[in-house]
């Protein structure tokens, strides 16, 4: 590359990448498998949720907001981390490259705001059991789910709007994917306005949901102290799921996070590779699995369906 390059450059090469022969293969199909079980255990659940009548309840409908969620950020890496397992040359195109940034970005937004107002659903269910069929309606759960897709979307169209106005003077990264703090330090522009925005844009991300996750938790807390043993089991049976979920996914962001921004040049490539991935992995798998099982009446419904084709395929 040139020393100045135009507004966006034309490829960026992807530095993370290790050279492992033939073993491509053998990751390729792990890769692969991993991509195929997200799909299909994701996919399930949003089938049994629409179209089972009984499940046409907010926190099944939020639910259901989740698992296309992670659908959507697994295309968003798994199909492009496939066709660069098998390349010799890891490159990506700069429209690409943006594109893979604002699927991913939007995916780890929309995951947390979801958690979050799936948080204020279990305190009003636990909190105002009697009132909650007022408070939380399927509508108001449609209308919550929206707000959150569209505030997610256009508060990261903005952030690559800022992105494709900068002249990048390189184009290697050290990532699997394209990554927005990698790509905005290639700039050789005036960044000022990314940073400012990209400050107020991590409040946006983190403290805005933060705040009603607090809020229903310290709420729920008091509650279980307080109320009965029924009540303390109710929180637990329905409050576990989302825990694990919000404290994994959070671990994950966190890893990415501190990896972009600091020398990871001491901690095992092999290792780097696992915590890059880690939020786009786990998160799809874990949570089909965790409400799945979890959730009695989801459980029962499938068992249901698939003790039926077990049978009539007899």
């Amino acid at each position: 590359m040139s020393n100045s390059t135009s507004l966006t450059v034309s490829y960026v090469i992807l530095g993370a990448y290790l050279h492992v022969g033939y073993l491509r293969y053998l990751y390729f199909m792990i890769t692969a498998l991993l991509y195929i079980v997200i799909v299909v255990a994701n996919t399930a659940l949003i089938v049994v949720i629409c179209v089972n009548r009984s499940l046409h309840e907010p926190m099944y409908l939020f639910l259901c907001s989740l698992f296309v969620n992670e659908l959507y950020g697994s295309t968003g890496l798994f199909p492009f981390l496939l066709l660069q397992i098998l390349s010799d040359i890891h490159t990506v195109s700069a429209p690409l490259c943006f594109l893979q940034i604002f699927c991913l970005y939007t995916y780890a937004h929309v995951e947390f705001c979801n958690l979050a107002v799936m948080s204020y659903d279990r305190y009003l269910a636990i909190c105002y059991p009697l009132q909650y069929n007022t408070r939380m309606t399927s509508n108001k759960a449609a209308i919550f789910i929206i707000l959150v897709w569209l505030y997610c979307f256009v508060k990261f169209l903005i952030t690559v709007a800022l992105n494709l106005r900068l002249t990048l003077c390189g184009n290697t990264i050290n990532g699997l994917y394209c990554q927005n703090y990698l790509v905005v330090k290639l700039a050789c522009s005036d960044t000022q306005v990314n940073n400012i925005y990209g400050l107020f844009g991590t409040i946006l991300s983190v403290v805005v949901p933060l705040l009603p996750i607090l809020f229903s938790y310290i709420r729920i807390l008091r509650v279980c102290f307080s109320g009965s043993k029924q009540t303390r089991q109710k929180a637990v049976s329905t409050c576990t799921p989302h825990l694990v979920s919000l404290l994994n996914f959070s671990f994950g962001c966190s890893f990415l996070s501190l990896q972009s921004r600091f020398d990871m040049s001491g901690v095992p490539s092999v290792l780097r590779i696992i915590l890059s991935l880690y939020f786009l992995l786990m998160q799809p798998l874990m949570n089909p699995v965790m409400y799945g099982l979890q959730m009695s009446r989801i459980r029962n419904i499938c068992i249901h369906v698939l003790c039926y084709k077990l049978l009539s395929g007899r």
